[in-house]
């Protein structure tokens, strides 16, 4: 029998089973399954796409030399003598201020924190600034033609808003007067980092000095752009990198680093996503694997006649993998089209966290979404349709009789384990992720159904002793249910551990989340400080404790702070290098932030060591984790470096920080003798009632170096972007629980004639259709609410652990919780199982009988 014959036959097959709905559930599942992963694949590959697009502009170079200090002439110099155009940018936050019109004897009406960034001649170096005329949302804008004229700022909108000006008015930076000249549009350089955050406001390099802003302990972070040939770039970047590894607190971004704020934002989300697709198609393989096995069970018959009628085993294999093949194609080719539609939504959820004007997708996504299509029909269907081509033609005859193909079954399910772990592996593109997803979907199965089956067991027994009489959850409807899920027990348990995954996923974000956010919010007290100013000078701190006293704040208290690097431990020299994980290589590399007290501050609590008290002798105390994280141990000897002059101290103390408190705290913090002689700035923290906001604004104008930091503004807008992410990754488990009711109705499905032929004994025996109701309608309803409350109480347990153990505070159990999770369990089980069930309802007896 030649290929084409074959080829015809499978053809054939394909559409008698499709015509007799038996490719149904398997479609629909590699749908949920594709849908999910290439939605992720085509945002994954778009954002990808726009990173390498934008990557010289989101650097606006070539590369870059960041240092948090001015940079050495020296890189510039060998910059431009290797024939490199260079830019300097410096970027730091600073309060802005609203001025009457023009500026001129104006009084400052409002000032809010903005994100200043001062630029040189020729910035950007690489790509355009966009800017228009006004806020208004049917300006056009258009490419800058090079930076601020003198005097003159680009702000974002939002500033606009905040100080309740216009472009053409002016705005105070500091000790200076500016006219806003325009509105930034886009600004593709911009980084999603803390700064980022607040409104921006561009003004020229050369008038920064002017504005008084550039004090000692000013947190300025300082660019040097360079950009030319690549010949001329990688000249500089083997002379700048060596120089750089000199040079404490320089670093070098390059074009393949993008802007690393924004990849680690996006790599993150990705991720996150990515998981959640995983167990979507983790799900829709295990209704593939359920409803392959009916399929199989129920050609059986067929098979055997052909292999009677002289059909070799290798045309009947050809025939059955064809048919699947085509099945996978076209399932593919569907998912596909599902994803990308999803994928739009999914971008529209998103919003402000990836960046607008992504490119269009590329071929791979698509590739990838058929691949899997075929990857996981073949890998989780092959196994239970190889005794179709193994069937022995007795079994005409002698249904006991089935063939050889156990031995092939085991490697066949070997082979689709191995194919469907490489393929959680390129999907998740992280090793470590798609080994948590396996194994902790493996772990959270197990428990589910080892839960699922006691507690199936439970009622069995309990139902048995009770009894009871009429009803669906009194009598007989009630007691027969409990006893059919006992008769089927694996499969009875994987009804209710497929649903209540999903389920579990949907609970957790869409209603512990809220708990979650609510018990944060009350674990800082009411009046807990919502302003922190910074950048207050030597001299300045008598006068500005003075005017917060006067203006009602009686409690407020000024802490020192001096700017330190950790240059040696035990007197070995400390670099990022010194260290593997990626935080304790930022805490190496960056400034510390010590302070000097006698007693011990409000919040803190020694966990090892003794408190110092009153001495004179130099000795640090330690926040724990940060201890931990650098691996630092009572009695090691730190050194530090002020602005050249070292100090040597061991640590004597470890504490923990109440960090809900929101008060000022230090990591590292020194009796006053130790550090009182080095030059410092001041910090403190107030709480504010919004009609106190006059109070900021009058401390800006007396001090306008000063800045004023309103962390409710700044966790406002961390939260709206969190809650985006979350509203994507919600929209994304409806692929989830989607798939968990696939499972539930594919494994109805596979009991269905088991069902058929129970039905038509109770028929026979006198049962009424009533009564098969509630029998049916019984066992519904037991299966969604063991789900619904296993998600529940699954999700509570999580959101607990996320409370404790992540954000460490205290989280209230929702007592709706469970009612809630029962509910939508009890829902989605009858909604996945009681179309499947009403063909076993219809059913005459004496064709049930006749079939048996």
């Amino acid at each position: 029998m030649g290929f084409t014959e074959v080829a015809r036959q499978a053809w054939r097959m394909f559409l008698r089973d499709w015509r007799a709905g038996e490719l149904h559930l398997l479609l629909v599942a590699l749908l949920l399954a594709v849908g999910a992963l290439s939605s992720v694949g085509f945002l994954s590959d778009r954002m990808q796409g726009g990173l390498e697009r934008d990557a010289r502009q989101m650097l606006a170079a070539d590369l870059v030399v960041r240092s948090d200090a001015p940079l050495a002439p020296e890189f510039t110099r060998q910059a431009q003598a290797d024939g490199l155009s260079t830019a300097v940018i410096a970027n730091f936050p600073s309060m802005a201020s609203a001025t009457g019109e023009g500026g001129v004897g104006g009084q400052i009406a409002a000032s809010r924190l903005s994100s200043l960034k001062a630029v040189s001649d020729g910035y950007p170096l690489r790509g355009r600034v966009r800017v228009a005329p006004d806020a208004g949302a049917n300006t056009p804008d258009a490419p800058a033609d090079g930076i601020p004229a003198p005097g003159t700022v680009w702000v974002d909108a939002a500033l606009l808003d905040a100080l309740h000006v216009k472009p053409g008015e002016s705005i105070r930076v500091g000790n200076r007067t500016l006219r806003i000249a325009a509105v930034i549009t886009r600004e593709m350089d911009r980084g999603y980092g803390f700064g980022s955050l607040a409104p921006r406001v561009m003004m020229r390099f050369d008038e920064l000095p002017s504005t008084g802003l550039v004090q000692f302990g000013s947190r300025i972070t300082y660019r040097l752009l360079v950009a030319g040939s690549d010949t001329q770039v990688g000249k500089f970047a083997a002379w700048a990198r060596p120089a750089a590894e000199q040079a404490r607190g320089v670093h070098l971004e390059s074009l393949e680093d993008g802007q690393p704020q924004v990849r680690q934002t996006l790599d993150r989300a990705e991720r996150f996503l990515s998981l959640v697709a995983l167990l979507a198609a983790v799900l829709a393989a295990v209704a593939v694997g359920i409803a392959s096995r009916r399929y199989s069970e129920r050609h059986l018959d067929a098979c055997a006649v052909m292999r009677c009628l002289g059909l070799p085993r290798r045309a009947l294999r050809g025939m059955v993998t064809l048919e699947f093949i085509g099945l996978g194609l076209i399932g593919g080719v569907l998912g596909v089209a599902l994803g990308y539609a999803a994928h739009w939504v999914l971008l529209a959820q998103l919003g402000d966290v990836i960046p607008a004007g992504l490119p269009a997708p590329t071929w791979r996504p698509a590739a990838f979404g058929l691949a899997s299509a075929l990857v996981m029909l073949l890998g989780f269907a092959l196994p239970p349709l190889l005794p179709l081509s193994e069937v022995a033609p007795l079994h005409v005859l002698r249904r006991d009789v089935v063939g050889g193909a156990r031995r092939q079954g085991w490697l066949a399910y070997g082979a689709s384990a191995l194919a469907f772990g490489a393929l959680l592996l390129f999907a998740a593109r992280d090793l470590r992720l798609g080994a948590m997803v396996a194994g902790g979907f493996v772990v959270g199965a197990i428990v589910f159904g080892v839960l699922a089956w006691l507690a199936i067991r439970g009622l069995a027994a309990w139902a048995r002793s009770t009894g009871g009489a009429g009803g669906a959850m009194g009598g007989i409807g009630w007691r027969y249910a409990v006893a059919g899920l006992r008769r089927r027990g694996l499969g009875s348990a994987l009804q209710v551990v497929a649903l209540g995954l999903g389920l579990m996923a949907l609970l957790l974000l869409a209603v512990t989340r809220n708990d979650l956010v609510a018990g944060w919010q009350h674990s800082s007290p009411p009046d807990a400080p919502n302003r922190f100013v910074i950048d207050i000078q030597p001299g300045q701190d008598a006068p500005v404790l003075k005017q917060l006293h006067a203006a009602g704040l009686p409690d407020v208290q000024l802490s020192p702070m001096i700017r330190a690097r950790l240059t040696a431990i035990n007197d070995t020299p400390v670099t990022g290098e010194s260290y593997t994980e990626e935080r304790a290589r930022r805490l190496a590399e960056r400034e510390f932030n010590l302070s000097y007290t006698s007693a011990l501050p409000d919040g803190n609590r020694v966990t090892a060591g003794q408190w110092y008290g009153e001495t004179d002798k130099p000795q640090i105390s330690m926040e724990e984790g940060i201890a931990k994280t650098l691996g630092l141990k009572l009695g090691d000897v730190l050194r530090f470096e002020v602005t050249g002059q070292t100090i040597d101290a061991p640590i004597t103390s470890l504490r923990k920080l109440d960090w809900g408190s929101m008060r000022v705290n230090f990591f590292v913090v020194m009796p006053p003798a130790a550090l009182r002689d080095f030059p410092m700035t001041w910090i403190t923290s107030f709480h504010l009632e919004p009609q106190q906001q006059g109070i900021a604004d009058a401390l800006v104008r007396q001090f306008p170096n000063v800045t004023v930091i309103d962390t409710g503004a700044l966790l406002a807008q961390i939260q709206q972007i969190l809650s985006q992410v979350i509203d994507a990754v919600q929209a994304l488990f409806l692929f989830t629980l989607a798939a968990g009711v696939l499972v539930l109705y594919a494994a109805l499905a596979g009991t269905r004639d088991e069902r058929m032929r129970e039905s038509g004994i109770l028929r026979a025996l006198g049962a009424s259709s009533r009564q098969l109701r509630d029998v049916h309608l019984a066992e519904l309803v037991t299966v969604g609410a063991l789900a619904g409350l296993l998600a529940a109480l699954g999700a509570g347990a999580l959101g607990w652990a996320l409370a404790r153990y992540v954000f460490e505070f205290a989280l209230t159990f929702n007592p709706w919780l469970p009612v809630l999770g029962i509910g939508a369990g009890v829902l989605c089980a009858l909604i996945g199982g009681w179309s499947g069930l009403r063909a076993v309802l219809r059913q005459s007896a004496v064709r049930t009988l006749r079939d048996v």
